[in-house]
């Protein structure tokens, strides 16, 4: 479940009314598969999309969809079951959202019906399944997006631009960071089979943003983790760390946490160090972005690029022919790497991220 503020849903909700109208020559049909997940990357945008229409959820929740209070979910039809949802709406797309136990087959299902999706991540808890989607996409024209909206925040584009500009060289040294609060959370966070484990479920944020703001691939991988006191959380671990061999011999760390107290002013606490042979750019939200390098003292950039949308992107992608932000190539490589990170703490050794 994503946590957010009253203050970050309305600033969010600004953010998106001051965005420019998207328009498309045909009518859209989409339908929203479970409430749990990032599903304001959906439905946020849906007020300057004119011909895209929210035509159905499935939620067996029914309080889940009483509370979410949005205009666009109290005028789509409602289904408890997602089966009888594809069997009876025309839709052009579906939003994969809800718990991550059963989602690859909630994904199967609507690549096997031709329609496009963009999933909550991870795709897929175990590798048979990624492997199953990645198949049935191969045999399919079905287009695929996940739900990773940090690479399209301005913090992180902004560490991708400075990389990408060459102002600290080549980047050998990766530092990551999530800190969340606990609050509470569903019961299937507190198994295995449905929740899948917290390097899957948030590493994969961190794991997308270190390969594409770095411009560096992750070879090998060894991780730990833990569900360190709090029983009640079952299998859910609360704290993980994995160290990963870059593919140009340098290293990164990304260390996630479930302890961060409830009197902080935010939810999380998300950080990214780039570490280069000219310098050193990072991002935290106490101190901004900042960058030091061989020919420019410690700065704070100030102004930085403007949000985006990645559920905007993935439709004009389909739409107007224009080339995805993120790639299917990309989705499925992270995949695959949180899957063999967990793989490597589960196994209590170095794993290759082939």
């Amino acid at each position: 479940m994503k946590y957010v503020s009253r203050r970050t849903l309305l600033a969010g909700a600004l953010v998106q009314s001051q965005q420019p109208i998207v328009r498309f020559d045909r009518r859209i049909r989409i339908a929203l598969i479970g409430m749990e997940g990032h599903t304001g990357e959906i439905l946020r945008p849906l007020t300057r999309l004119p011909d895209v229409e929210l035509v159905a959820v499935a939620e067996p929740d029914e309080k889940a969809v009483a509370a979410a209070r949005n205009p666009f979910i109290s005028k789509a039809r409602r289904y408890t079951d997602y089966r009888r949802l594809l069997e009876r709406e025309q839709l052009d797309l579906v939003a994969v959202c809800g718990p991550n136990g059963g989602r690859a087959e909630r994904i199967l299902a609507a690549i096997e019906r031709g329609l496009h999706v963009v999933a909550e991540k991870p795709l897929a808890i175990e590798m048979d399944e990624l492997d199953r989607i990645e198949q049935a996409l191969k045999r399919s024209r079905v287009r695929l997006s996940m739900l990773l909206p940090m690479r399209f925040s301005p913090p992180y584009l902004a560490l991708k631009e400075i990389v990408a500009s060459g102002e600290i060289g080549e980047v050998a040294q990766i530092n990551a960071q999530k800190s969340y609060k606990l609050g509470e959370r569903a019961p299937w966070y507190h198994k295995r089979e449905t929740y899948g484990g917290t390097i899957p479920w948030i590493g994969i944020h961190m794991v997308d943003l270190m390969r594409w703001a770095s411009g560096r691939e992750l070879v090998e991988a060894v991780s730990f983790q833990t569900r360190f006191r709090f029983p009640e959380l079952g299998d859910m671990e609360n704290v993980t760390g994995t160290l990963f061999r870059l593919d140009n011999g340098g290293t990164a760390t990304l260390h996630m946490d479930y302890l961060r107290p409830q009197t902080a002013p935010t939810h999380g606490d998300d950080r990214l160090r780039l570490a280069g042979s000219k310098g050193v750019a990072e991002y935290q939200a106490a101190t901004g972005v900042t960058v030091v390098s061989e020919t420019s003292k410690p700065r704070l950039i100030e102004k930085l690029p403007a949000e985006r949308s990645l559920f905007v992107d993935f439709l004009e992608s389909l739409y107007h022919g224009r080339p995805a932000a993120l790639s299917l190539e990309d989705i499925l490589r992270a995949n695959r790497i949180v899957l063999l990170a967990r793989q490597s703490a589960e196994q209590h050794r170095i794993v290759k991220l082939s």
